[in-house]
């Protein structure tokens, strides 16, 4: 086999490297900065140049390497080259080529387009390691710009009659999408410090944001009426969020779909947003693979597994510890400041 699975992780024998792997090993390939699979205390880390910024932020001063999209390494008696997974800025699919055989871990992927993250671009390969948090058919996403609108006109109407919005996104990805579909013109946009740590980053690599004002502990609430506060979903029901107020909350998230979510979370109102593939994207891009051989990592694996074995795939589950998008706590920002 061109993979393993491992207790530590993904790993390819004939280039004694791993991909993604959750237990500290010499060498690892990443293919995004989330924190479920950019872990510390690995040796030397290999990683698309769009992505080191948010490594180099989250991990301190790790050994990466860096390579761009679609440039092949040859690593031992392995051909390695990165390519677009539409997830967040910077994410990758890592192809690995032995002898003639290609197999691809798609990490986390989205094939809906975006304004910040380089377009989902398919590779062909025998065999694909897949997620499928959203391996449900209940999971459909909504064209962007039905979303965006459906935030402003909250937004809008929150501020008209003297509400702050606050709205909870995941501080790495979700967050500055949700910020390239606002309006500024509506009223200030005020950021939690994990979200404005990650947007000064990404400013730094060039990627279009609005301004943003950062929440720090002397920010007066009543100077900035009708804000669109914006800060990882735990911070929510803290006592950080509650100088913010009268106030109507929001969250986006894939896992909106699902009746009873909000309510559960006793939130106003939920978005459906979501940076992984939702089932019409999953199907797609495996199918544009080609592959005969197919990995269901974390999700809805069980299901989906079932489902494209019915397809005629040659399809089963494989145990991880990536986690997707979760309805808890934004477990991308433990290194980051809490203001």
């Amino acid at each position: 086999m061109v993979l393993e699975f491992k207790p530590q992780g993904i790993y390819c024998p004939a280039g004694d490297f791993f991909i993604d792997p959750w237990r500290p090993v010499d060498r690892a390939l990443i293919t995004h900065g989330h924190a479920d699979h950019a872990r510390p205390g690995h040796n030397r880390y290999l990683a698309t140049a769009a992505a080191a910024p948010v490594m180099h932020h989250r991990l301190g001063d790790i050994t990466l390497d860096t390579v761009d999209y679609g440039e092949t390494r040859r690593i031992g008696g392995a051909s390695v080259s990165f390519h677009p997974a539409g997830h967040v800025p910077g994410s990758a699919q890592i192809r690995v080529e032995v002898e003639g055989e290609v197999w691809v871990v798609s990490g986390d992927y989205k094939t809906d387009p975006d304004r910040l993250s380089e377009p989902f671009d398919p590779v062909r390969c025998h065999s694909f390691i897949t997620e499928c948090t959203f391996g449900l058919p209940v999971f459909t996403w909504a064209p962007e710009a039905e979303v965006s609108d459906q935030i402003n006109r909250w937004w809008a109407d929150n501020a008209a009659n003297g509400r702050f919005s606050l709205l909870g996104a995941y501080s790495l990805g979700k967050a500055q999408r949700v910020l390239s579909l606002l309006d500024p013109s509506i009223a200030p946009i005020l950021t939690h410090g994990a979200v404005e740590n990650t947007n000064a980053v990404l400013r730094g690599q060039g990627l279009p944001l609005p301004d943003t004002i950062h929440v720090i502990p002397d920010t007066k609430a009543a100077d900035h009426p009708g804000a669109l506060v914006l800060a990882p979903p735990g911070a929510l029901s803290t006592p950080w969020a509650r100088r913010f107020r009268p106030a109507s909350t929001g969250f986006a998230s894939g896992w909106m779909r699902l009746r009873g979510v909000r309510r559960r979370r006793a939130l106003d109102r939920g978005f459906v947003m979501s940076d992984h593939a939702d089932w019409d994207g999953l199907n797609a891009a495996i199918k544009a693979t080609g592959a005969e051989n197919i990995y269901a990592t974390h999700g809805y694996t069980d299901i989906f597994a079932r489902w494209l074995n019915e397809q005629g795939y040659n399809a089963q589950v494989v145990p991880t510890e990536f986690t997707g998008e979760s309805l808890d706590d934004d477990a991308s920002t433990e290194a980051d400041a809490p203001g």
